[in-house]
Order: structure tokens, then sequence, then C-alpha cells
């Protein structure tokens, strides 16, 4: 299953210089790296990255990440929490998330 990281600029460019990052400083502070569904990733992006624009959308499948977690978080949903570094090898695939007029413009496919 594919799960999706919204990444600021910054933070996509360290994690492909580095080859992982602990996450946001959000991440940081609550020792987790989060991530949304397909169905929650919309939601994720107008809570969180309001106005933001310079955003990369990376998918990363599931089955590749021993020290996931799947916990009960907003509105008594179950996320998806990842408790290591997130690890470039381990992203899927990365689009760019632009901001557009009525919010952010997921690619094309996105469910």
């Amino acid at each position: 299953m594919e799960i999706y990281k919204i990444l600021r600029a910054g933070e996509w460019a360290d994690l492909r210089e580095r080859g992982e990052t602990p996450g946001a400083p959000v991440d940081i502070a609550d020792g987790y790296v989060h991530f949304s569904t397909a169905a929650q990733a919309r939601e994720t992006a107008a809570k969180h990255f309001a106005g933001a624009d310079g955003l990369m959308l990376a998918a990363l499948e599931t089955d590749r990440m021993t020290a996931l977690k799947w916990e009960v978080s907003r509105g008594g949903q179950q996320f998806p929490h990842l408790y290591a570094p997130l690890r470039l090898a381990d992203v899927v695939w990365a689009q760019p998330l632009p901001l557009g007029p009525d919010g952010h413009v997921f690619p094309d496919g996105f469910a």
C-alpha cells in the first residue's frame, strides 16, 4: 500500500542530499514521521500546509517500512506513523505539489 508524505522544499532537499531524514520539526517533536493515506492527503495539505508553495508529495510503499505503526489521530482516523528515519530508498515516486487558486494541485491520477 502506498502512503504519502508532504515535504517542504528544504526537507525534500535534505532527504535527497542525506538519503534519510528524521522529518519535519513536527515529526521530530512527536518522535515519529507523519504520513497520510491517499484518502487523507488532501485534508493534510489543507490543514497543515495551507498557503505553502514549493512542496513535494512523496509516495512510499508500506511493505518496505518495518517501523511503521497505524495509530488513531485526527477525527479518530488511523494514520501511518514511522518510528524511524524517512529513507530516500523507500520513496517510490515524488511529484511537485503546487499551490493553485483553490488549494494544492495533486498529480493527475492521484486518488
